[in-house]
């Protein structure tokens, strides 16, 4: 039986009032330092209360630090302490009354930390330099040229960073947030360690697939052992770094087999949903795109596991966007781009589909 873009989306306790989503998209417009950063300010609000008022049933916020170290630039948001959580606050309530589940994105930048803003370029920032700090990674690899070398974490600091999480996750829950999504993709700290081109650790965290998960899953059961039973749990994942699937590439990488894989330990293990996007571990992948290029994955993962997912990727039109969850590719669909070109896409998609999406009583007419 097909699913329509505008039919509820139960989880645990939780119902999304429809499958049209936003996807997390960084605005490195926060304070970079002293009492107010990673503070979300009258710019989040703006942002995330638009799509909002646009008819969107899940809105999902930018990639959140679980600490100062784990920003990407030092204009991201952060969620390590209590003026955070008491700005969000205002943010999801006003997310609530519209009929919008809020979500956060908790993330750890790894080796890609420590970077100036995207729209100046996003070249590293070094250690020396003002704002700059030295990030951390599995190993002690480069991601691109001119790339700040990371320091390789050792044990002990990875078992802290996995605490940070479940304190971000606490803190979440404490700020209003009804799901909480891990960070796993676009060459962030747990994708890091997932990839065999990142992670050439030779202990526990590294080797073979068990050995690369392992750091996955110790975050996710943090997180849910922290998390509230009766709320999701979702994971971001690259289901693949582009790079094994390529013939005329000869580094070895994390692959859509690897994605199934750890798809069906982390179900078990208490994930929801499987946000399923691809690539990020190196700039320079061939990448196969198109229109829904990323769906394959998001359906495969959806078949081989019965676990629910998300597509995201170069969704644009509302026909295209109904087609991929009435044929069950994925359970939801995730907007980037096409809700900073159109906050009220859902409202025109409901017009265009005869469906139908909240819609602020302000805005009705008799």
């Amino acid at each position: 039986m097909s699913t329509s873009l505008f039919e509820p989306f139960p989880l645990r306790s939780l119902t999304i009032p429809n499958r049209i989503w936003m996807a997390a998209m960084c605005q490195c417009s926060a304070a970079p330092d002293g009492e107010e950063a990673g503070v979300p300010n009258d710019w989040h609000f703006a942002h995330l209360a638009a799509r909002a008022t646009g008819g969107i049933g899940l809105i999902i916020t930018e990639a959140t630090a679980v600490s100062p170290q784990g920003r990407i630039s030092p204009y991201d948001l952060g969620i390590w302490n209590d003026a955070q959580v008491e700005a969000f606050r205002r943010i999801t309530a006003f997310l609530k009354s519209q009929g919008t589940v809020p979500g956060i994105q908790l993330a750890h930048a790894g080796g890609k930390a420590s970077t100036e803003r995207t729209w100046v370029g996003g070249a590293p920032i070094a250690p020396g330099e003002q704002l700059g700090w030295t990030p951390v990674a599995p190993s002690a690899v480069a991601l691109r040229e001119a790339a700040t070398k990371p320091e390789e974490l050792t044990t002990k600091q990875i078992a802290g960073i996995v605490g940070v999480f479940a304190d971000a996750a606490r803190r979440a829950a404490d700020a209003g947030f009804e799901v909480v999504e891990v960070h796993a993709a676009h060459g962030y700290l747990v994708h890091q360690f997932l990839s065999p081109h990142s992670n050439r650790r030779t202990d526990g965290y590294g080797g073979d697939f068990e050995g690369r998960t392992r750091f996955a899953l110790e975050v996710v059961d943090a997180v849910r052992a922290v998390w509230p039973q009766d709320l999701p749990v979702f994971f971001r994942i690259s289901a693949t770094d582009w790079l094994s699937e390529n013939a005329d590439d000869d580094r070895e990488g994390w692959t859509a087999d690897d994605t199934v894989r750890l798809a069906k330990e982390l179900h078990a293990r208490g994930v929801d949903l499987l946000d399923v996007s691809t690539g990020g571990i190196v700039l320079d992948a061939k990448i196969v795109d198109g229109p829904g290029y990323q769906v394959p994955f998001a359906e495969r993962v959806r078949n081989e596991t019965g676990m629910p997912v998300s597509a995201v990727g170069l969704i644009t039109e509302p026909a295209q966007a109904q087609a991929i969850v009435a044929s069950g590719k994925a359970d939801a669909i995730l907007l980037g781009r096409a809700l900073l070109r159109d906050p009220y896409w859902a409202r025109h998609a409901a017009t265009a589909l005869g469906g139908k999406v909240n819609i602020p009583v302000q805005y009705h007419r008799s």
